[in-house]
């Protein structure tokens, strides 16, 4: 499955530094993405464009996890040619990640027919 099937997320931006935040649909899935979405993940998925630190914040009570990424926006808005110089596609990029199929995921209409 996909991490966008089970949660959405926004993008921010401050000088060279991208946050991507991942937000659970469904509460229940929120430990689910904590063990499957890790900083090491993030790391690997942007290895590419981010050459600094990635840091996870956990935010339980809301469902969510925000990822800090040094180094990922080319220089910053200001000094980048980057036609994506805030980072806005990155999250679109992190829903794309990979992930076993979730717990509190429901089931399609195939595997609910008796």
């Amino acid at each position: 499955m996909k991490l966008r099937e089970i949660a959405h997320s926004r993008t921010g931006d401050k000088g060279n530094t991208s946050n991507i935040s991942v937000i659970a649909f469904d509460p229940a899935n929120y430990e689910f993405l904590r063990e499957q979405v890790t900083a090491d993940r993030v790391r690997a998925l942007f290895a590419g464009i981010v050459h600094g630190d990635v840091t996870r914040f956990e935010m339980p009570t809301i469902g969510a996890l925000n990822f800090v990424l040094k180094e990922a926006l080319g220089g910053g808005v200001t000094r980048s040619l980057a036609l994506d110089a805030h980072g806005k596609s990155l999250s679109s990029a992190l829903l794309d990640l990979d992930l076993p199929q979730a717990p509190h995921f429901p089931k399609s209409d195939a595997e609910m027919t008796p």
